[in-house]
C-alpha cells in the first residue's frame, strides 16, 4: 500500500516538530515536508505533489485561509485544517470547507497546542480519510439558492412514479402518515452537503429535520448559525428537553448523542446523553436512527451523506426493521469521502441513491 505523502503546513517550528511526531506513528503516513506559511505551503505543493496537506488557519505573510482559495485553484489537494475553538476559530474553519478543505481538527488549547497529543489518534485519522477524498467534489461550489416562494404544498404535487430517483434499490413499503421524521447522518465534507440539503428545503415543511453531524464540541453551535442565516428553515444546536418543531432542523452538539423520547402530549422532544460513543463518535447517526425507529407511529426519512466508515448503517437496518421508513444515500459521484453512503448501500435496504443536489427534492417527495 502506498504511503500517504503529507505536508505540514504551521508558523510555528514547535508545532511543525509535534505534528510530524504525531503522524509519523502511523506507518501509512510519509511526511515529505513543512512550510512555515501559506506562500511556502503553495511553493512546496508543487514541489513535492503531497497527497494530503495539514494547515493552521492563522499565519502571518498569507493566512490558512487565503493560502487555502489559492491552493484549490492553482493546486488542488486535500487540506485538513488545524483550527483553534474559539467563536472566530470556528467561523473560520466553516469558511475554510466553503474554500475547499475535506476537514478540520480542534487544537486543544489554542495557537501553540502543547497537549495535541490528546487529539493525535483523530488527527491521523482525517489525514487518511482526507487521503481518499473526492477532490473534484472539492472544487465543484455549488450555488446556494434559497427558495423563498415554495411551499410544502407545491412538493405533494409530486407524482413518486414519474419521478427521476436515481437506482431505487429497496422495496418502497412506504406508508403516508400523518406524522413525519427527517433523520440526516454525515461525517467528512458534511457542512457542505448539509448546506446543499437544508438550503433547499421550504419554512413551512411538516416535519422536524434531527441531524448528526460528526464534529467536536464548540463548533456545532456555529454550524447551527451558519444554516440558519442561509436557510427558509430554522436551524438550531439541539437542546435537551425543547419539544420537536415541524420546520425546524435540529443539529447534535459536538459531544453528545442526539436522541428522541416522547414528551407530554404525545408530542416528541430532544434528548442528549454523553453515553459511551458508537463507532467511535458521539455524536452518532445510529445512536440517532435507533432513537428515532422506537417512535412506532411516526413515518421516517432516513439520509446518508459523505464520510469516512460506517455510522448510520445498522441504524438504517435497525429503521427498516422497525417501520416505516425510506432510506436515502448521496451518490459516490457527489460525496467528499463514499465510505458511510457506501456501507449504508451495501445492505440493499437503500430506497434512492441521489447526489447531493438532488437530496432535498427526494425527501420532500415523502414529506
Amino acid at each position: 500500500m502506498d504511503k500517504i505523502k503529507t505536508l505540514i503546513v504551521d508558523d510555528s517550528a514547535f508545532m511543525r516538530k509535534l505534528i510530524q511526531d504525531i503522524l509519523s506513528v502511523s506507518a501509512r503516513i510519509e511526511i515529505v515536508g513543512t512550510a512555515r506559511n501559506g506562500e511556502d505551503a503553495l511553493k512546496k505543493i508543487k514541489e513535492l505533489t503531497p497527497d494530503v496537506v495539514t494547515m493552521d488557519v492563522e499565519m502571518p505573510v498569507l493566512d490558512g485561509l487565503e493560502a487555502l482559495k489559492l491552493i484549490m485553484k492553482e493546486a488542488p489537494v486535500p487540506v485538513v485544517m488545524l483550527s483553534s475553538t474559539t467563536k472566530e476559530g470556528a467561523e473560520n474553519t466553516f469558511l475554510a470547507m466553503q474554500y475547499g478543505a475535506v476537514d478540520f481538527i480542534a487544537k486543544p488549547s489554542g495557537a501553540i497546542s502543547l497537549d495535541l497529543q490528546k487529539v493525535g489518534k483523530e488527527l491521523i485519522e482525517k489525514v487518511i480519510s482526507a487521503s481518499k477524498a473526492n477532490i473534484k467534489n472539492l472544487l465543484n461550489k455549488t450555488p446556494v439558492k434559497k427558495r423563498t416562494e415554495l411551499h410544502a404544498e407545491e412538493y405533494s404535487k409530486i407524482d413518486l412514479k414519474a419521478s427521476s430517483s436515481k437506482r431505487p434499490i429497496a422495496n418502497m413499503k412506504w406508508k403516508p402518515a400523518a406524522k413525519k421524521l427527517i433523520c440526516i447522518g454525515t461525517s467528512t465534507g458534511g457542512p457542505r452537503a448539509l448546506q446543499n440539503v437544508l438550503t433547499k428545503f421550504p419554512a413551512d415543511i411538516k416535519a422536524p429535520i434531527l441531524v448528526v453531524q460528526h464534529m467536536p464540541p464548540g463548533f456545532t453551535k456555529s454550524l447551527a448559525a451558519r444554516m440558519d442565516a442561509l436557510s427558509q428553515i430554522a436551524v438550531k444546536e439541539a437542546e435537551d428537553g425543547e419539544l420537536l418543531q415541524n420546520g425546524t432542523a435540529y443539529i447534535a452538539p459536538g459531544g453528545y448523542h442526539l436522541k428522541i423520547r416522547t414528551a407530554e402530549a404525545s408530542r416528541l422532544a430532544v434528548q442528549l446523553d454523553q453515553s459511551p460513543p458508537e463507532n467511535g463518535h458521539r455524536p452518532s447517526v445510529d445512536i440517532l436512527f435507533k432513537s428515532a425507529g422506537s417512535q412506532q407511529e411516526y413515518a421516517k426519512i432516513a439520509v446518508i451523506m459523505t464520510g469516512m466508515g460506517a455510522d448510520g448503517t445498522k441504524g438504517i437496518i435497525e429503521l427498516k426493521n422497525r417501520g416505516n421508513v425510506m432510506a436515502i444515500v448521496e451518490s459516490e459521484e457527489t460525496s467528499i469521502v463514499y465510505g458511510m453512503p457506501k456501507a449504508a448501500f451495501a445492505t440493499k435496504l437503500i430506497d434512492e441513491v441521489q447526489n447531493v443536489e438532488d437530496i432535498a427534492d427526494a425527501i420532500m417527495k415523502y414529506v
